[in-house]
Parts: C-alpha cells; sequence; structure tokens
C-alpha cells in the first residue's frame, strides 16, 4: 500500500452483527511503550464467510520509540518501510473508529484479549480517542479465539490434529494447528496470513464442535460468565486459561473463592490440596515461594471472555480423563479449602496488594489511571477533530493533569509543523531523554541479534542513527 492511502473499505454502513479479525505486528511486547506498525483484518458474517477486501496497513513509526530489535528480526518490518509506506498515528485511530470498529462488530483475534486490544487502547489513548469505546458501545464487543482452542483441546478434541512440540509437548502456536489440518498458512507473524489462520482456525472448531463454540461465545458478555462463576453460588467450574500448566491443556476445575480488583474474581485451582501446599511452602527454603500462592489462586476477569464451563461438560467423552482429575479429587480438595476460610482474606489482601501497572512515568502510560471527566470528553473531541492551524493555536485548560502533556507529544508525533518554537524545545528533550533511556537496551539487543539477519539489523542501526539527526 502505499503512503497515506486507506482501504476505501465503507464498513461504517454495516449494521448487522459481524466479526471483525484482526492482528497486530508491533514494535515490541510492552503494549504502553511500543508501537503497533501494522495493522490487518478481514470482517466477516456470523457464519465467518468475509465480507468486502481485507485490510491491511502499516503505521508510522514514531521518532520518540526504538523498536526491539528482536521484535523487527520476526516481523521483518523495518521502521523504514512503516515511514514509506504508513499512515501517522492519528490517521490510523480515526480509520479504525470510524471504518473497522463499527456498531455490532465482534472484534475477534488470536490473543487479542490479553495483546492487540491492549495496543489499541494504548494507541487511542495517545490520540485522543476514548481507548475502550470501541470494545463495547453501540452493540460492539470482543472475543478471542485462543482461549477457544485451549479448552476445545482440552475437553472436546475430536476431529482436529493437535500439535506438540519436538519433546513431546502440546502446544497451540496458530502456525502449527493449520498446518496439521491442511490449513495454509505461508507467511506466520504476517498480521493478514495470522488473521486467515484465525478465521480458518474458527471454521474448523465450529464445524468440529459447534455447541462448545456457540456456548463460548455467549461468554463475551460478563453477565453471561457470572451465570457460572460468582461469589453468590459458589460452585466448581472448568476453566481454561494460559496461566494453567500446559500439561493438562491448560484447562483445570476452579473455584470461587474471593473478591478480586475492580469487580473481579480470584478462584482457586482445585487440582491441588491446600493443606499439601500449606505444608510445601513451610518447608521451602525460597522465601518469595513462601510468600505467594499464585496462579494456583489466580484473577478472573469478567471482561476478558474466560472460556469457562460448567462441569457436566466433563461428563462426556471422558472429560474428567483429559484433564487429569476426577470427582474425588475435586471434592477432597473443595472440603479442604472450605476448612480454611482464613486463606481467601489472606489471598484477597494479597491481590489488592499488587500493582497490575506500574507507575506511569509519563501520559500515554497513564491511560489506566482513571476516566475522563465529562468536560474533558468534549475537548479531547476538539483535539482529535483539529487539523494543523487549529492545533497551533489550541490550549484547552484540562481538568485532568495528564492530557496538556499527552496534548504536547500528540502535535510532535503526528503534527509537528503545529508546535510553537517553546513547544518544539520541550518536545524534543522529551523525545531525546525518552531515545536515551532506551539507547543502551536496543543496542545490546541489536548486537545479540545481529547474525539472525544481518540487512534487517544494518537497517535497525541506520534508523537508530537517524532519530539524532535533528537541529
Amino acid at each position: 500500500m502505499s503512503a497515506h492511502r486507506l482501504p476505501a473499505v465503507c464498513y461504517n454502513v454495516v449494521m448487522k452483527q459481524t466479526f471483525f479479525f484482526y492482528d497486530l505486528e508491533t514494535s515490541g511486547l510492552k503494549a504502553r511503550e511500543d508501537r503497533i506498525m501494522q495493522f490487518a483484518g478481514q470482517r466477516t458474517d456470523m457464519n465467518l464467510e468475509p465480507i468486502g477486501e481485507p485490510v491491511n496497513i502499516l503505521i508510522k513509526m514514531t521518532d520518540d520509540v526504538l523498536p526491539s530489535p528482536s521484535a523487527i528480526m520476526v516481523t521483518k518490518i523495518t521502521p523504514q518501510q512503516t515511514l514509506a509506506d504508513g499512515i501517522s498515528e492519528s490517521e490510523f485511530a480515526r480509520f479504525v473508529t470510524e471504518e473497522i470498529f463499527v456498531p455490532n462488530t465482534v472484534a475477534v483475534g488470536y490473543n487479542t484479549v490479553r495483546f492487540d486490544d491492549e495496543f489499541m487502547r494504548a494507541l487511542l489513548w495517545r490520540n485522543f480517542y476514548d481507548p475502550y469505546e470501541w470494545e463495547w458501545r453501540d452493540g460492539r464487543s470482543r472475543w478471542d479465539i485462543l482461549d477457544v482452542v485451549r479448552l476445545t483441546r482440552a475437553i472436546r478434541p475430536e476431529g482436529i490434529n493437535w500439535p506438540f512440540t519436538e519433546d513431546g509437548k502440546p502446544t497451540n502456536r496458530l502456525e502449527l494447528i493449520t498446518k496439521l489440518n491442511g490449513v495454509s498458512h505461508e507467511h506466520a507473524h504476517d498480521a493478514l496470513s495470522d488473521v486467515y489462520a484465525t478465521v480458518a482456525v474458527a471454521k474448523l472448531i465450529r464445524e468440529k464442535q459447534p455447541d462448545l463454540f456457540d456456548f463460548l461465545f455467549k461468554l463475551r458478555d460478563k453477565r453471561e460468565v457470572k451465570k457460572y462463576v460468582n461469589l453468590d453460588n459458589k460452585r466448581p467450574f472448568v476453566y481454561a486459561s494460559g496461566r494453567y500448566s500446559g500439561e493438562f491443556n491448560k484447562t483445570t476445575v476452579a473455584f470461587p473463592l474471593t473478591a478480586g480488583r475492580n469487580g473481579n474474581l480470584l478462584v482457586y485451582d482445585l487440582r491441588y490440596n491446600l493443606e499439601e501446599l500449606v505444608k510445601g511452602k513451610t518447608d521451602e527454603k525460597d522465601e518469595k515461594k513462601q510468600k505467594t500462592f499464585f496462579p494456583v489462586v489466580k484473577e478472573l476477569c469478567y471482561n476478558k471472555c474466560p472460556a469457562v464451563a460448567p462441569l457436566g461438560v466433563l461428563g462426556k467423552n471422558n472429560g474428567w480423563e483429559k484433564i487429569g482429575l476426577s470427582r474425588e479429587i475435586i471434592e477432597r480438595n473443595l472440603t479442604t479449602l472450605l476448612a480454611h476460610p482464613e486463606f481467601a482474606e489472606q489471598m484477597r489482601t494479597e491481590c489488592e496488594g499488587r500493582t497490575e501497572f506500574p507507575p506511569a512515568e509519563e501520559p500515554e502510560m497513564a491511560l489506566y489511571d482513571g476516566f475522563l471527566g465529562d468536560a474533558d470528553k468534549i475537548k479531547v473531541m476538539a483535539v482529535r477533530n483539529a487539523d494543523d492551524d487549529r492545533l497551533a493555536d489550541f490550549h484547552p485548560d484540562f481538568d485532568d493533569a495528564r492530557l496538556p502533556e499527552l496534548l504536547l507529544h500528540y502535535k510532535g508525533r503526528n503534527f509537528p509543523q503545529s508546535l510553537s518554537e517553546a513547544e518544539s524545545v520541550k518536545w524534543e528533550e522529551y523525545r531525546r531523554a525518552r531515545l536515551q533511556k532506551q539507547a543502551n537496551k536496543f543496542m545490546q539487543e541489536l548486537k545479540d541479534n545481529y547474525e539472525r539477519d544481518k540487512f534487517i539489523a544494518e537497517e535497525l542501526k541506520l534508523y537508530f542513527e537517524s532519530l539524532w539527526d535533528f537541529s
């Protein structure tokens, strides 16, 4: 795609419920610090048949960020390529909010809930868009095929070929599932190729295990999740999560323990006997291991489409045997757990003391520090609708302390010509200081990865040098 061109998808006329499968390639793994470099997607109807043309665009790397050489070695997308053929972050933010995540869209992908969605929120926040509305307002929702794969493999694997690593361990890598099941996936880690592969895997599960597919689709709604997992009617339930061991396909039987943060829930893995765990940790010399019971106790987030199911699903097709458990084990471990009500309070206290996100060092990273007030929402809308000329003389009186500096950085990344002389100095000081913090890690990582692809390594070196060629 040539620079500054966007596909004329016209999805804003779509009103029926549709899927939009999407995938990102990013400059690193940290959503609040790294950047989206490629966005690809395909809209489908509810039968997973494509609607319209696919979307595949690059987003320009901003000059206050150094990419992870390890990440670039995987994606093969250089910063120079994004600058030549990509669009700015502000253009991208407008495009996805107006043309992609339209009303009644189900945003879905492979590990999108815990990875890609976080990058989308961070980008929208940096560019003065609401970081949440795209995933819930006007009939929108989100889903994740990875957890569907995990639970399907654990309890209803029939009809699908499942991959293993060379040492015999189960793996759910997308490119391996597609290969074993005769699905074309020629360019793994290219966003559009991964999108097509995800659609194909979703079709495969829907064909082979339609009841489970439809059941898990409903769990996009946290009210549906609470029908099976809640503190008012505590009962064991089947739970697949990436936090659990791969030995039994990331799936166990869990039990609602106590309230977690932000209205979520702490659940206990009934694969383990509490008294045996306590004894083991008492004998353990490592103090850190004595202090924590995570992930035997983990947080279940109602709004992250958890793959849960009632115990009844284990009564068919040797379900108990497939996850290495039995009713007797669960009943014994549950009796032990309930005999220690103080444990739940201990876990609740420990959870409250944990910080989900480290303290924000800059406004770009502070999107989870609080919601905007109504007055600021109007001013934020004015910012994102302003062009270069308007931004040059636009100085809103924000109530939120994060926004004035965020506006300076927004202008510096997307509309540098709108900066006043004094603002240009501040932006350049910020930009150079941020790059300086990243420089040593970048150079060491570049050295470590040099032999993997010398051409890309040299491109990254040139890009690094170019970022300092500013007066």
